[in-house]
């Protein structure tokens, strides 16, 4: 069972949910919120993974702007969620996350990134930024961030090991967006799966079982091979 522990950034110190493996680490994993902040479904996918054998740190993003935030998913929530997400923006977000990559690697571990819908897109910033494994499940807001990267940003992009999950039916991302990713990062292991958008979340209505297994698994396996054969990444320095 996971704890809450204190982590300080930039941004001020924030909480973040710690799960751990019982036995010895193979890699940690810095795991995004949705909007709806550190809730039951984040602290379940951090202690998931921690039973897979992987370390993990769930920062509660929001915590810079309103501390505690765990909201449902109805409308109330997503209003509320997407209101605190624009008031907090993405650079503090981006911070916290290299924040507690830093502090995970500080501690020995090789690190990855984990994230979802908008954390999803935090996640993938994040793990392009600090060049560190990362997996992108349903990244929503990533279209305008891709479409401004530079020819150098994409040929740095270009050693950063990402695996990203899309829904076929995902109404908030169209096709010509998942095409854009596929264009502007060309080496990215990209999934489609016939689900909509937070196919992964079972308390969601679009929660599809055998999608989320589907990504779980490759996502894991991700984790594995590359959090076993990273190097210290040079990008958590910046």
């Amino acid at each position: 069972m996971g704890r809450e522990v204190g982590i300080e950034t930039a941004a001020g110190a924030v909480c973040a949910w710690r799960a751990e493996p019982l036995a010895p680490a193979r890699g940690a994993v810095v795991v995004v919120q949705e909007i709806f902040g550190v809730n039951a479904h984040i602290r379940a996918v951090a202690e998931r993974y921690a039973a897979e054998g992987m370390l993990t740190l769930a920062p509660a993003l929001f915590d810079p702007v309103e501390r505690g935030v765990e909201l449902g998913y109805d409308p109330a929530g997503i209003a509320r969620g997407r209101e605190l997400a624009a008031t907090l923006g993405f650079e503090p977000a981006i911070g916290i996350v290299l924040a507690c990559a830093r502090h995970l690697a500080h501690e020995g571990h090789r690190v990855g990134v984990l994230g979802f819908c908008w954390g999803g897109t935090v996640a993938l910033l994040a793990g392009l930024r600090g060049q560190l494994p990362t997996v992108v499940y349903y990244g929503g807001r990533s279209a305008p961030f891709l479409q401004a990267m530079t020819a150098e940003q994409r040929a740095n992009a270009a050693t950063t090991r990402l695996l990203l999950h899309f829904g076929e039916h995902d109404a908030l991302i169209p096709p010509e967006h998942r095409d854009l990713h596929r264009s502007v990062l060309p080496h990215a292991d990209i999934h489609t799966y016939p689900a909509g958008h937070g196919f992964n979340c079972e308390q969601r209505q679009d929660f599809h079982a055998v999608a989320a297994q589907a990504a779980h698994v490759r996502s894991v396996q991700f984790f594995h091979r590359h959090l076993a054969s990273a190097s210290p990444a040079p990008g958590l320095d910046r």
